[in-house]
């Protein structure tokens, strides 16, 4: 659920709940006009406050001038207005008035950014979701009074086709935070890859291998994950044919472990219940795929999610085990609970084999290491390419959806190396679990195609609230693989 977003090309009106949203500290021409209207209280009180150029500083007025509320919400400093800041402000817009006094707001921006208004709006609505489907006794006073942001600007046609591609996005997004929000008893291999055939009223072809497809192709490496489950494993191959016809297509693969217990190496008890969001990679890349679609990106691409249950039990995987991925190539299973992996690897392999891509990205909620080197602020990239890396690291900066990355190399390699199989899938110490996880990987990326691996481990669930995602399901990668491709790929 989320607040529903209006434009106007008519002035602020002169009365109820108005909002404007400023760069820096001062007042912008509507603003300027609208203290007028109020006889300069609207400047006097923010004088009075100390009202400062901060992101989400905000004054309101009450009961002035025939208005309920005036509010003025600062971007923060006017020199570092850009895209980001007026989305954020469009976030804190939303939880300026999400319990306030009415039910809906009128608001103008005061910007020199063409896009100020779309992007407020944009924001606005990646603040407000919720999801309260099996909440049934959620009292009134709990729920959010704002149900509609009316968006004023002088040209409506140009706000309107701006909006169009975010409006996108914050479909794509919704999207993916119900998927990572819902119970495991609800979302499972066969229940997910349900949902994601009716994607094709979409526009893209939707393709899902079952088990039996699954052991035809080989793929003996994911199938050996869901072997403890009582439900089947399953792939699902979504296509975006949007750019020239025999394109190669940019590939978004995605880990899908819809509950993850460890296996035989069976996780603590607490807080295993997170382990919902062990397919929130797989989340990232439907939302980004619905994103696409839904703003007809001239750019081909296939985004492919491998989704397993991990359970114990009488048939599951044994520490020891020796399975034959869907490369030929053997793996000893030391931990049943670094399975993510296991799951990416055939993934890759049918990717590559399947799509010929001309490159991969995948994004999996692979390592705990990864929270604790760099911890809920950005998530790791590694990569056999420097110029996908660029490409996604400049991504991440304009969404919010930030990359640092880590290093690969050869000594890393030699740490996975086994003495009965081709590799093993853990290495031989504590150190270094991300980039282990990720070498292992980079064993299954052939002929050189530029791939890499993003593990949003401390990122797909947000601890606390932010300007443009309350707490929860953060739905982190969609924005940033929508922009890879509008900025790269289209």
């Amino acid at each position: 659920m989320t607040v529903k977003i209006d434009f106007s090309s008519a002035p602020l009106p002169s009365k109820g709940t108005v909002a404007l949203i400023i760069a820096g500290d001062k007042l912008g021409p509507t603003g300027v006009a609208l203290d007028k209207t109020l006889g300069g209280a609207l400047s006097r009180g923010m004088a009075a406050q100390g009202f400062k150029d901060k992101a989400g500083a905000a004054f309101s007025l009450y009961a002035t001038g025939g208005y309920d509320r005036v509010t003025v919400i600062s971007s923060g400093k006017a020199e570092k207005a850009d895209d980001l800041t007026l989305t954020a402000a469009g976030g804190l817009l939303y939880v300026a008035f999400a319990h306030g006094e009415s039910a809906s707001v009128a608001v103008a921006v005061d910007s020199k950014n063409k896009n100020a208004a779309a992007l407020v709006a944009h924001g606005a609505v990646l603040r407000s979701y919720r999801f309260d489907k099996y909440r049934t006794k959620l009292k009134a006073e709990d729920k959010p009074k704002l149900n509609k942001v009316t968006v004023h600007a002088k040209d409506l046609a140009a706000v309107k086709k701006a909006y169009g591609p975010l409006e996108a996005v914050n479909e794509g997004v919704e999207f993916t935070r119900n998927l990572v929000s819902e119970p495991p008893n609800v979302l499972h291999p066969v229940s997910y890859a349900n949902q994601l055939k009716e994607l094709t009223k979409l526009g893209l072809k939707v393709t899902v291998l079952d088990l039996a497809a699954l052991k035809k192709l080989g793929m003996g490496s994911l199938i050996s994950v869901a072997l403890g489950s009582a439900i089947e494993p399953r792939v699902v191959a979504m296509e975006w044919n949007g750019g020239k016809k025999g394109d190669a297509p940019l590939a978004f693969l995605g880990k899908g472990v819809t509950f993850d217990t460890g296996g035989i190496s069976i996780k603590p008890a607490a807080n295993m219940d997170e382990m919902k969001w062990d397919m929130a990679g797989s989340g990232a890349v439907v939302g980004a795929m619905i994103a696409l679609a839904k703003r007809k990106a001239k750019a081909n691409v296939v985004g492919i999610v491998g989704l397993v249950e991990n359970m114990p039990d009488g048939a599951a995987t044994r520490p020891g085990d020796v399975v034959t991925s869907m490369s030929g190539q053997t793996i000893e299973i030391l931990n049943t609970d670094a399975e993510g992996r296991l799951v990416l690897c055939d993934v890759l392999t049918y990717a590559q084999r399947t799509y010929k891509p001309k490159a991969m990205v995948d994004l999996a909620t692979l390592t705990g290491a990864v929270i604790v080197a760099l911890g809920t602020e950005q998530a790791a990239v590694l990569s056999n390419s420097d110029k996908l890396t660029k490409q996604l690291i400049d991504a991440g900066d304009k969404t919010g959806e930030k990359l640092w990355r880590l290093p690969l190399g050869e000594s890393y390699h030699r740490d996975i190396d086994s003495p009965i199989a081709d590799m093993k899938n853990i290495g031989n110490a504590r150190e270094a679990g991300t980039v282990i996880g990720a070498v292992f990987l980079e064993r299954f990326v052939e002929n050189n195609t530029p791939w890499a691996h993003l593990d949003i481990a401390g990122m797909a669930w947000a601890y606390k609230d932010t300007a443009m995602c309350p707490k929860g399901a953060s739905a982190y990668g969609v924005r940033l693989l929508d922009r890879l491709v509008a900025d790269h790929f289209e």
